[in-house]
């Protein structure tokens, strides 16, 4: 059976034991506004694979860079709003795309994100 993305389906035990943390690591990136996890009606917490990603990149950033938690929320915003630029961006381009050939778009323009962290390892 396969999942959408971005549709929650992990149980916050099986996240922490995939990723090797304890679940009050992941409540504490919750209660810091660093991940927003779905709940059901009973208020269970569930994760998309989004989620699992984020997590992961936060991992990354804290265990092998060594920020804090309020660095990564800056790096996590910055993230985000480079995102959103670049979203309007290609926007932009494209309404003068249309606007030079006369409201006709013959050119399709596919960005990818510009945006990637790099993790280098000491020798």
């Amino acid at each position: 059976m396969e999942h959408n993305y971005d549709e929650p389906v992990y149980l916050i035990s099986v996240v922490a034991k995939v990723l090797s943390i304890h679940p009050q690591t992941l409540r504490q990136y919750e209660r810091e506004g660093l991940i927003e996890p779905s709940r059901t009606d009973g208020k269970i917490r569930l994760y998309s694979q989004r989620d699992i990603d984020r997590i992961k990149l936060i991992l990354r950033l804290t265990r092998d860079m060594g920020i804090n938690l309020a660095g990564v929320d800056v790096i996590l915003k910055l993230k985000n709003q480079i995102q959103e630029f670049e979203n309007l961006i290609n926007e932009l381009r494209l309404e003068l795309s249309k606007k030079e050939n006369g409201g006709k778009s013959k050119a399709v323009i596919k960005h990818q994100s510009s945006f990637d962290l790099i993790f280098y390892e000491k020798k």
